[in-house]
């Protein structure tokens, strides 16, 4: 019996790469190895993990506020108390090796690892580390990335291609498309627009829709899947009551997002790990805009990483209510760079990347 601990979570970004690995580790292994999670206290991987049903954790552990906060008084003395957690917790379970997703929990569990003479692996998901990866990964065994010239910031003997590990089911999405027109309730002659910004939603992007949305109403030239996000659905919902919107799909979360993909010419959305590589697996055209308040503007870099190979538009946040949507529509008319853009960002994807991972734990 093995024991592997999988620590990472805030996000959802940081939390279903380790399930996606989680799975894999229980496909191919069976009974014969033990699980456990170790997450952040009040952070959605401590309901999301537990419905999956896998063990986890919990750390008291929180983030770096950006404004002047009084909470960032009390953060010096959650890192001690997480790290004194930690430790007991990997007492306690005696795990053969941790492996670190990113997010708050995974540098306190991952450094106390590392001081006890546990193997421990990194799989860092955007194309720039963070301080805190690059710190641990001197005495990890191996790092896991899904970018090119990940050299930069980690020893290169210690690197490994694997991509990052998705959830769902994006394999032979093209299949699925007269499902998609009628689960939408859109037209399959119409060219589509799909508009997310992940599961909470994203201010610029629905500031960008209903910037633009008469003339998108009124031209009938596109049709729209737009994901609100559950944080802005009551106000959205509220600002457009009452008016006829036949071209347009809104809702707050998209359940069948391997629909949407399949269907969808043109997809803007924000430039985190998993969605860029979600995109990047489907072969989507798509407009980037990077989200600015995130660490060392990593979605900007991720997005970079596409543009500069002809793989991807970006759009600075700052520019987006005005520009992302008449750009889509642009974008729309021109099947050739589609084309190009499909083609460039396709070759980035990798379907296996769970797979490489769990070989890289040699257990």
């Amino acid at each position: 019996m093995k024991k592997i601990i999988l620590s990472g979570g805030g996000t959802g970004g940081h939390i279903y790469p380790a399930v996606s690995v989680a799975e894999e580790l229980k496909q191919q292994f069976g009974n014969q190895v033990e699980l456990l999670f170790i997450g952040a206290e009040g952070k959605m991987e401590m309901e999301r993990i537990p419905a999956l049903g896998y063990r986890i954790e919990g750390l008291p552990v929180a983030g770096l506020q950006r404004k002047l906060s009084l909470k960032n008084l009390l953060l010096p003395f959650k890192v001690i108390r997480s790290l004194s957690k930690a430790r007991k917790i990997i007492c306690d379970f005696k795990p053969d090796i941790v492996v670190g997703f990113g997010g708050y929990a995974s540098a306190p569990v991952l450094w106390s690892a590392q001081r006890m003479g546990i193997r421990t692996i990194i799989q860092e998901q955007n194309s720039y580390a963070g301080l805190t990866n690059k710190i641990l990964s001197k005495r990890a065994e191996k790092i896991c990335v899904a970018y090119d010239n990940m050299d930069r910031f980690f020893p290169s003997d210690k690197i490994v291609m694997t991509g990052n590990p998705l959830r769902g089911n994006f394999t032979n999405i093209e299949s699925k498309s007269d499902n998609a027109y009628q689960y939408f309730g859109l037209d399959k002659h119409k060219p589509t627009l799909l508009v997310t910004g992940g599961s909470l939603g994203t201010k610029t992007l629905n500031s960008a829709i209903i910037h633009h949305i008469d003339r998108i109403v009124a031209e009938q030239q596109f049709q729209v899947i737009w994901q609100t996000g559950k944080y802005y659905e009551a106000q959205i919902n509220e600002q457009l009551a009452g008016r006829n919107l036949p071209n347009i799909w809104r809702g707050a979360f998209i359940e069948r997002m391997d629909y949407a993909y399949s269907i969808a010419d043109v997809v803007i959305a924000r430039a985190g790990a998993c969605t860029v590589s979600e995109l990047s697996l489907v072969g989507k055209a798509t407009i980037f805009v990077p989200s600015p308040n995130v660490a060392e503007d990593h979605q900007t870099k991720n997005a970079q990483a596409l543009s500069s190979k002809d793989a991807a538009l970006l759009i600075p946040d700052s520019e987006a209510i005005e520009r992302a949507i008449p750009i889509a529509e642009e974008l729309l008319k021109s099947s050739d760079k589609i084309n190009t853009l499909e083609k460039n960002i396709k070759q980035l994807g990798i379907s296996d990347s769970a797979k490489r991972i769990v070989a890289c734990l040699n257990i």
